[in-house]
Formats: C-alpha cells, sequence, structure tokens
C-alpha cells in the first residue's frame, strides 16, 4: 500500500466520525428537549388534571411526541393500579400524600387507556363510571388535604374498580 492509499482511508475515517458525531450530538439535543417538554406536561398534569387534554394537544406535534402521548395498554395501566393495593397511610402523616396521589393518579391512568381501548369504553362501563363520580366528588381538587378528606371514595374507587377488572381477566392478561 501506499501513503496516499493510506491518507485518504485515514481522511475518509474522520471524515465519517465527524458526521457519525455530529448526527449524534442532533439526536442527543432532540432527545434532550422531547425529555424536557414531556417532563414538564407530566408536571403540568399532575397540577391541573385538566391540562392533561391541552398538554397532549400541544405536546403531539413534536417528533416522537405522538408515541408518548399515546394511551397505554389497559393492563399496564391496571398493572399501576395494582401495586397500590398493599399499600396504606396513617391519615394525616407525610406519605399520605404521596399515597393517595399514587392511587388518583393511577385512576387516571387507567381511565385514560379503557376509554382508549380497542374495545371501546363500553365494555368498560362501570369503572369508568366509577372514576367518573370520583372526578365529581374531588371537583378538580387533587390537594392532600381534599384527597384525604375523600379517602374512603378514593380507596373504594381503587377497591371497586379492581375487583371488576380481577372478574375480566381477558382485559389485563
Amino acid at each position: 500500500m501506499s501513503i496516499r492509499t493510506d491518507a485518504r482511508r485515514a481522511a475518509t475515517t474522520v471524515a465519517a466520525a465527524v458526521v457519525l458525531g455530529a448526527l449524534l450530538v442532533g439526536c442527543s439535543e432532540e432527545a434532550s428537549q422531547g425529555h424536557e417538554a414531556r417532563r414538564a406536561a407530566a408536571s403540568e398534569a399532575a397540577a391541573d388534571p385538566q391540562a392533561e387534554v391541552q398538554t397532549e394537544a400541544s405536546t403531539s406535534a413534536g417528533t416522537g411526541e405522538a408515541a408518548f402521548n399515546r394511551p397505554e395498554a389497559v393492563r399496564d395501566a391496571f398493572a399501576g393500579l395494582q401495586a397500590t393495593l398493599n399499600e396504606d397511610c396513617a391519615p394525616g402523616s407525610s406519605d399520605c400524600a404521596y399515597f393517595l396521589g399514587r392511587v388518583h393518579d393511577e385512576l387516571l391512568r387507567l381511565d385514560k387507556s379503557m376509554k382508549a381501548d380497542a374495545q371501546g369504553p363500553g365494555h368498560f362501563k362501570e369503572p369508568i363510571a366509577w372514576i367518573a363520580t370520583l372526578r365529581r366528588t374531588l371537583k378538580d381538587d387533587t390537594s392532600t388535604d381534599n384527597l384525604e378528606k375523600h379517602r374512603s371514595e378514593l380507596i373504594g374507587t381503587r377497591d371497586r374498580t379492581n375487583t371488576w377488572m380481577q372478574g375480566h381477566p381477558e382485559d389485563y392478561r
């Protein structure tokens, strides 16, 4: 081999590395921006349940955001709700805010997934109705004080929904 061939190979390798590096930097910036947008959207939705609908519309315009906003499968959302079954908290304790907020969030996730399921919301009529009643009871106030005030309704909705889903194993397996 000649020095000229070696130099050409080295130049080609360097050029390929530069192009690949530029592409990786661009991808990581885009991924980082998408992650930040999702984090901001989740914060807004947690602070204001009504913002969830607006957030979905605004973030779906971004590349890759449509997949993020796609409702999850009922079985996955139900698994999140089931994870709260063996948990509890003493009223007024510091962990109650987390626990009650988590039960509420898991119910909303399940509600969203049931409404978007291919079987249609009519298939999940009872749990969707229970969650809607809970929303009306809470009056969009998801503060710790309000969740504690309506603790029995919140936990009752979780338990009724769990029992209903256990009777319909085809929906979550």
